[in-house]
């Protein structure tokens, strides 16, 4: 049997070798009871039923079904028929006929999706914590944040109770809660995977995201994901390779010195140069790269009309509503008000701007790397302050989808204080695979990045 921290080969290797899949649903709840964080999960199948799709899986084939057997977890803003959704909004709540798109997929490929999970309602957020439910722990500290929106995705995979999860990323979604629990949270190109059956937070920048504890398991589970879907009006096609197909990338941009931002964090800081200087030995080249357009373009994204975006996408509900939605999230939608549609046009125009400023970065180098997250909030500072820290978590992360780039947080070298790090990956469109190629490279096993605490899953 496997261990309480399971991987898509590790069980697939379980399976090959005589375990059944009734023993790893048993295992999967009974590491939820043994962690007992109320906050992971809004909607929990019955153990019972779970168990009932893993006896009516077809004979063992990993290689037709390339998740067989595999728990996973989904988002509460993505469609699982049978459960409802609610984007952590009660209030919300609707019972969708049919699974998201890329949930179908992954039911296809024989995974078991076991429950909903936690996140800053309506996908609005870093930090993981506007929720009118509990807040996830932090795998690692839970007198930190654990990062968000898709916080009960990251814990719920850091906590060994799936393999992989699946999240959301607008601003950063799918990164910042990797980067606070020492995973992997992989990002994909814009529209690579559908995001039909999932409540939009911007429609034009959404993805689905993937968090797992390697980077083979994320790739294994976006690829069985992707693909254009005519259903879905921002669908687009991209490259099919896989890792060990795509060309390692070979020059590496990193942030200059008055790009580099860690707000007096400095035990994040010396973890990055730890993460560097195991990342330099696998490329040919380091380039320092002047990040003051991309950081430009980060700041359109909550201080620019994308806000209004935001507002579209829940305005129905907000009419009648309005008392029911978390106050942070209220007051950032609520924004939308100070934006014109001559606004809405100006930023787009702007957006044209930087992106053309950001393109002979593009020439230069292959990949950049940048801090997944330059700070690492307490819960208190939260409290104190709800969007100031949330703010500098995007530093890193807000520019990529409105530049349509792809992004693979991984781990790394943990900090001195014991709490873990990493580094994103960030290349432009269609270079998910050879990101991944590198992000396998550069990862490292768990037993050498961390630090003085270990996850309850270790």
């Amino acid at each position: 049997m496997p261990n309480s921290a399971p991987t898509i080969a590790g069980l697939h290797s379980a399976y090959a070798a005589g375990a059944k899949p009734a023993e790893v649903v048993a295992a999967a709840y009974a590491r939820i009871r043994a962690v007992g964080d109320p906050g992971i999960f809004l909607h929990l199948a019955p153990e019972a039923d779970v168990q009932a799709a893993a006896a009516h899986l077809p004979a063992f084939d990993p290689v037709r079904y390339p998740l067989w057997g595999v728990p996973c977890a989904v988002k509460d803003n993505i469609d699982v028929a049978g459960m409802p959704t609610t984007a952590a909004c009660p209030a919300f709540a609707y019972a969708p006929e049919r699974s998201a798109f890329a949930v179908e997929k992954l039911a296809a490929a024989g995974a078991l999706v076991i429950g909903k999970t936690n996140l800053d309602q309506f996908a609005t957020g870093l930090v993981g914590v506007r929720t009118p439910h509990p807040v996830p722990r932090n795998a690692f500290d839970p007198a930190r944040v654990p990062g968000g929106s898709s916080s009960g995705s990251a814990v719920a995979v850091a906590q060994g109770i799936v393999a992989f999860a699946l999240g959301t990323d607008t601003a950063g979604s799918g990164r910042v809660p990797a980067g606070l629990n020492d995973l992997v949270g992989l990002k994909p190109s814009v529209g690579a995977i559908s995001a039909r059956g999932m409540v939009p937070a911007c429609r034009t920048l959404d993805c689905v995201s993937v968090f797992a504890r390697t980077v083979d398991d994320a790739f294994a589970a976006y690829a069985v994901m992707r693909g254009f879907d005519a259903g879905d009006d921002y669908s687009r096609p991209v490259a099919t390779d896989m890792p060990s197909e795509a060309a390692l990338p070979r020059r590496l941009g990193v942030p200059d010195a008055a790009s580099l931002m860690f707000f007096g964090d400095h035990a994040g800081e010396a973890a990055w140069q730890a993460s560097l200087a195991h990342l330099k030995p696998l490329v040919d080249e380091i380039v320092e790269i002047d990040l003051t357009p991309f950081l430009a373009v980060a700041r359109l994204l909550y201080d620019g009309p994308w806000v209004a975006e935001r507002h579209a996408a829940i305005r129905a509900f907000l009419a009648t509503n309005a008392g029911n939605v978390h106050p942070v999230t209220r007051a950032i939608v609520g924004n939308a008000g100070r934006f014109s549609a001559t606004d809405a046009f100006e930023g787009l125009y702007r957006l044209a701007e930087l992106r053309r400023a950001t393109e002979p970065t593009w020439a230069r180098i292959d990949t950049l790397a940048v801090p997944t997250a330059p700070i690492f909030p307490t819960l208190a500072e939260l409290e104190a302050d709800p969007i100031g820290p949330n703010s500098r978590l995007g530093t890193y992360t807000n520019f990529v989808n409105l530049l349509d780039l792809a992004a693979l947080a991984v781990p790394g070298p943990f900090r001195s204080d014991g709490l873990p790090a990493g580094l994103t990956l960030v290349g432009p469109r269609g270079s998910d695979a050879a990101l991944a190629r590198l992000g396998a490279a550069f990862e490292m096993p768990a037993a050498e990045r961390r630090g003085a605490t270990r996850p309850a899953a270790a």
